[in-house]
């Protein structure tokens, strides 16, 4: 995808690139590095490694101390679950690393298809995204659609996600689109495609056929916990995966465009937060919530959306960003039910 394009075939989005940036500066801010990425990539990985480690010896432990560090373990699985979706929408921008067939290739395997996604499919689909932020043909609407609603609908929402329920819907959905029954999305709509003559055994044959990769890929974490002797802790990567990383989700994207306004305007239909070291762990990984950066210039890597953001804050162009906690007080700031509670 050419990153540029989309701000060049945006209508109306708002001022140049080149009205707030030098292109010294910009050239600085969109160098991107193969180091940088095997960073992002390693590091996450490792914490993963590091935290099933230590569900593999508590078995030594008393309960009372046992539980709440699997717990833990648990939500920062999920939290890097999601540092490895943020990794696939960077390479999805061709930012993760310089070099194209990492980018293309190894961040799909390593990264997209473990969480049972799709770069390529995502690509096209986030692409949508950027051109048409804001406006009722963005591909990512439906998941800030409804708000601000209120406290107990927000509750509600948390719960099914921690309880499964948002997880449970997610691989039915997941199936579906595999087997071609259902458009392809990340997001919360659901569109059922023609059926053009196709029995069951073509949408079985089609979802076999999509879902390989990711076969193969948790086929190969699932032998290297048995090759470790715990082959049930593969059972933790889908319980992370189905309970905490859907809520981690929801509140990433609730951050990056809940309760803005609907214009192609990237400073109003787009926020940025603040995130302490908490919100890193878990929702906010690698700079994710430097978001009104990421749609001013999506060319410019991880690493240095901080730095674009001081640069941003300098010349007056964004104010200081709400944390975390203040985002969902705004969402959840209506006093009447939402429809979609």
């Amino acid at each position: 995808m050419n990153n540029d394009a989309v701000y060049e075939s945006s209508p109306v989005t708002r001022r140049k690139v080149t009205d707030i940036f030098t292109k010294e500066e910009i050239k600085q801010l969109t160098q991107r590095s193969d180091l940088m990425g095997f960073w992002a990539v390693g590091s996450t990985w490792a914490i993963i490694a590091a935290s099933f480690i230590v569900l593999a010896h508590l078995g030594g432990l008393s309960a009372w101390l046992a539980a709440p560090l699997a717990l833990l373990c648990v939500a920062v699985i999920a939290g890097r679950q999601l540092a490895l979706a943020i990794m696939m929408h960077d390479a999805a921008h061709g930012t993760l690393f310089k070099t194209k067939w990492l980018n293309d290739v190894l961040t799909d395997w390593v990264c997209a298809r473990p969480i049972w996604n799709d770069l390529h499919k995502y690509r096209a689909h986030h692409f949508i995204h950027h051109t048409k932020t804001g406006t009722p043909d963005d591909t990512d609407i439906s998941l800030v659609a409804g708000f601000p609603t209120t406290r107990a609908s927000l509750t509600r929402k948390f719960l099914r996600d921690i309880s499964g329920l948002t997880g449970l819907k997610f691989f039915l959905g997941r199936l579906l689109q595999d087997a071609g029954y259902l458009k392809w999305t990340v997001a919360n709509d659901v569109v059922v495609l023609p059926a053009n003559g196709h029995r069951w055994y073509h949408y079985a044959a089609s979802a076999l056929r999509t879902m390989l990769p990711m076969l193969i890929a948790n086929g190969v974490l699932f032998a290297l916990f048995a090759l470790s002797g715990h082959p049930l802790l593969y059972g933790v990567w889908v319980l992370a995966y189905a309970t905490p990383f859907p809520l981690f989700v929801r509140i990433r994207s609730m951050a990056e465009h809940g309760c803005l306004e609907r214009t192609p305007d990237m400073f109003q239909n787009t926020r940025s937060t603040r995130a302490g070291w908490i919100a890193r762990s878990f929702v906010a990984p690698l700079r994710v919530h430097y978001h009104i950066e990421h749609h001013v210039m999506a060319s410019v890597p991880y690493f240095r959306l901080q730095a674009m953001h001081r640069l941003l804050r300098e010349r007056g162009a964004v104010s200081e960003p709400p944390g975390y906690v203040e985002v969902l007080r705004i969402i959840s700031s209506s006093a009447v039910q939402a429809q979609e509670a």
